[in-house]
């Protein structure tokens, strides 16, 4: 055998391993998933202040209800599109949503601030948050919370200015 060839023997007995262990290793991680869009099945998007959380969207049965600046409450049947939520599920994961705790709450009672409840739900689980604007956690944990709000409310904007523009 020739050293060249002995070479190339050497680099495939390692290199071809390694990748079908690879391919294994990371198609299990992505086949297991506790949180995969195809299992996808609703959002439920809810915030207020204290524990009445007057406003409130869920995907499943497309109920919106909110007040509105004349204190008025409005109730309206709002269905978000598939690329909508598509778009809403991969916010969350970019944003490390899964990994949020679950009450993300102000310790003071003096101070009133709006409450938010954000929910997504899967065949398998489901993740919920109850995060208050006045938390005095963690700073980048707060603007995460923050930048997740503001996507779901451009979405639900956007969903209901597609509705008016339709009709």
């Amino acid at each position: 055998m020739s050293s060249r060839s002995k070479k190339i023997f050497l680099i495939a007995s390692i290199v071809v391993p390694f990748l079908f262990y690879c391919i294994y290793y990371y198609g299990m991680m992505i086949k297991n998933a506790p949180y995969k869009f195809s299992e996808f099945q609703s959002i439920q998007f809810q915030y207020g202040y204290g524990d009445s959380l007057l406003n409130k969207y869920d995907s499943k049965t497309g109920d919106y209800q909110f007040v509105n600046t004349r204190d008025s409450v409005i109730k309206m049947h709002l269905k978000l599109t598939k690329d909508d939520l598509l778009y809403l599920h991969r916010k969350a994961a970019d944003l490390g949503f899964w990994d949020f705790p679950a009450k993300e709450l102000n310790t003071e009672t003096k101070v009133r601030s709006p409450r938010y409840l954000i929910q997504f739900n899967y065949k398998r689980k489901s993740k919920t948050v109850m995060f208050d604007a006045a938390y005095d956690g963690n700073d980048k944990l707060k603007d995460a919370n923050e930048r997740l709000i503001k996507e779901i409310q451009k979405v639900l904007q956007e969903a209901e200015a597609r509705q008016k523009n339709s009709k």
